[in-house]
């Protein structure tokens, strides 16, 4: 796996900082919620906003999930377990009230 140079790193954190932490207008507590878990479990290799790109070129950012596959049907892969076949990916389950804040969330990037 390549590990990124401090200056990459620091680069990056200069360009996703300002989308990281702008409050988002409006969200709902539920998207609210979805967004602080995807920032906490999912952002060191997805990007999880609009704009940035995934620091693990292979993970795709949440922003283009759309495009792959209907965001509502991914719930019954978040409750199952999601398995992928890269090593690098965790194995999720989460529960139906974190699946709820997830896709939430994911809709906001649609």
């Amino acid at each position: 796996m390549l590990r990124p140079t401090l200056h990459q790193t620091l680069i990056a954190l200069i360009l996703v900082a300002p989308a990281l932490f702008t409050p988002t207008l409006a969200a709902s507590p539920s998207e609210a919620r979805g967004k602080t878990f995807a920032l906490n479990n999912c952002a060191r290799c997805h990007s999880v906003d609009r704009v940035t790109q995934s620091p693990l070129r292979i993970a795709p950012p949440f922003r283009t999930l759309h495009n792959r596959y209907p965001v509502e049907t991914l719930a019954e892969a978040l409750a199952e377990g999601i398995q992928t076949g890269h090593p690098t990916m965790p194995q999720f389950q989460l529960d139906p009230d974190q699946i709820h804040d997830l896709l939430s969330y994911l809709k906001t990037l649609e």
